[in-house]
């Protein structure tokens, strides 16, 4: 692993497939003219809107989504890693991944994250554990457990010679530090943890809870975000950020518009962290 370039991308995704895939690749362009050989898209980046509307067109999301990921790694020549997107539970997709089942006549979807290489393999997926169900105060209630099936707790960390380990997770788990606690004892030197945050909860938590996963664990966090108003009253926090092992911001798209954080990954660093602060070999405790 040399010290290498990577993009948080961040984005305003409609109920629209095909204009936010143009607005993906719009964006995985530029990072890849900066120079970043890790791109990383947020949660829902192919498609934001109802969950009733998403579930219907979920096999065309996954289908349509899983190529534009193979497309862009092969053209680009870099990892993609796409953040949270609906496979249908019984697709050849999902079941293949091994990672979680479903019981008959349950038509939810998994909220996936997949990785592809610049060969247009795939090298992980993940299905999003934690679902966000939650009333919040300003008005908005979220009901995910309704179209989306949890997956199944099988976590998923990849290690790739020239990014070193990835560990993938999805926008609600950074709730769940126990998650990370296990990516880390699985030698994840990266965390990636692609969001949709409400612009409520986002103002107050988003950046703490990505520098402390960051702290806790002297990983790099990279972490990509939706922005803006998005359809009704959904509207997310933005913010996508790259973080380096003692929680310093390296690099922030913003509050308001699409854009990428662009931040350098550095082993080097990441081994001054851990030789000052060596954190991870005190504990005495274990994850329950």
């Amino acid at each position: 692993m040399k010290p290498y370039l990577a993009a948080a991308i961040q984005m305003t995704s409609k109920p629209n497939l095909a204009a936010n895939l143009e607005q993906a690749e719009e964006l995985i362009d530029f990072a890849v003219r900066q120079g970043c050989k890790l791109i990383v898209l947020p949660e829902n980046f192919a498609y934001m809107g109802e969950e009733q509307e998403k579930l219907k067109l979920a096999a065309e999301i996954a289908q349509q989504t899983e190529e534009f990921l193979r497309t862009m790694a092969l053209r680009y020549q870099v990892h993609v890693l796409g953040g949270g997107y609906p496979v249908p539970t019984h697709s050849p997709a999902a079941a293949s991944s091994g990672t979680a089942t479903s019981e008959a006549g349950d038509e939810r979807v998994f909220n996936t994250a997949t990785l592809v290489s610049p060969n247009g393999e795939e090298l992980s997926r993940y299905q999003k554990i934690h679902l966000f169900d939650v009333n919040l105060p300003d008005g908005n209630t979220y009901r995910e457990s309704n179209t989306i099936m949890p997956g199944s707790g099988q976590l998923q960390s990849c290690y790739i010679d020239s990014l070193g380990t990835l560990g993938l997770s999805v926008c609600y788990d950074v709730r769940f530090p126990e998650l990370y606690r296990t990516l880390s004892s699985q030698g994840a030197d990266v965390l990636l943890i692609p969001a949709a945050f409400t612009e409520f909860t986002g103002k107050d938590h988003w950046q703490v809870l990505i520098q402390a996963r960051a702290i806790e664990n002297t990983c790099y966090v990279i972490a990509p975000a939706q922005v803006g108003v998005h359809y009704a009253r959904r509207q997310t926090h933005g913010h996508a950020l790259i973080v380096d092992p003692w929680g310093t911001i390296l690099a922030d798209a913003g509050g308001v518009k699409p854009g990428v954080a662009i931040a350098e990954i550095d082993p080097d660093r990441l081994q001054q962290v851990r030789r000052q602060m060596p954190s991870l070999q005190h504990r005495r405790l274990s994850a329950p």
